[in-house]
């Protein structure tokens, strides 16, 4: 199953749903929602950032609603995705989970690499890129067109064994250091293109060409 979250931060991919898909809204994602003639499935946070109309907008429309406490250990996008994850979604779809705080940005950012998320596919959208996370041991298939960017970003630690394919500057089983701005900038040549990696944590940031 796949999950949509609608984050709270600066919203610039209105694509069209698939069907099936389980939407949730994290807080003040729930106004994208309703900007878009979406119903949420679910709506989960303290509700510091939804106004009353919104908030009674989606209770007249029967949406579930978590409350959580203003005073909590994890932000509304982090519990959305565990509520993702207990709903049994395998594939994650985040939009608007970046924007002007670079805290709650490099945050969500990270969220991926959670070991509580490893079993699920999470892409970040955000206009014309597409961040994904890559672990040691799995390949992931480029989807775009000749002439997008292609970066890839060591996590944690070095991430070893890394090896590409359909890109103009190719690795072969190498090691891109924690730190090293080498595999930044990267260019989609053709498809079948892709990226894997034997161990450690790699950022794999898609940026398609308008």
């Amino acid at each position: 199953m796949r999950a949509v979250i609608f984050a709270n931060g600066g919203f610039s991919h209105p694509d069209p749903l698939l069907p099936g898909d389980f939407v949730i809204a994290a807080d003040g994602g729930a106004r994208y929602c309703l900007e878009l003639g979406i119903t949420p499935h679910l709506v989960v946070g303290d509700f510091d950032s939804l106004d009353p109309a919104s908030l009674q907008a989606l209770e007249q429309a029967g949406v579930e609603l978590a409350r959580y406490p203003e005073r909590k250990d994890f932000t509304d996008l982090e519990l959305a995705l565990k509520h993702a994850r207990q709903r049994g979604a395998d594939e994650i779809l985040i939009l608007a989970a970046l924007g002007g705080r670079w805290d709650q940005t490099l945050a969500n950012l990270l969220l991926p690499a959670s070991q509580a998320l490893c079993c699920a596919r999470i892409t970040l959208v955000d206009g014309a890129q597409e961040i994904h996370l890559l672990r040691g041991g799995e390949q992931l298939e480029l989807q775009g067109n000749p002439g997008d960017t292609v970066s890839l970003i060591p996590l944690k630690g070095d991430a070893v064994g890394v090896a590409t394919g359909g890109l103009e500057y190719p690795l072969a089983g190498e090691t891109l250091f924690f730190g090293s701005t080498r595999g930044v900038s990267n260019v989609l040549l053709a498809e079948p293109a892709w990226v894997s990696l034997q161990g450690g944590l790699l950022l794999c940031v898609l940026v398609h060409k308008m």
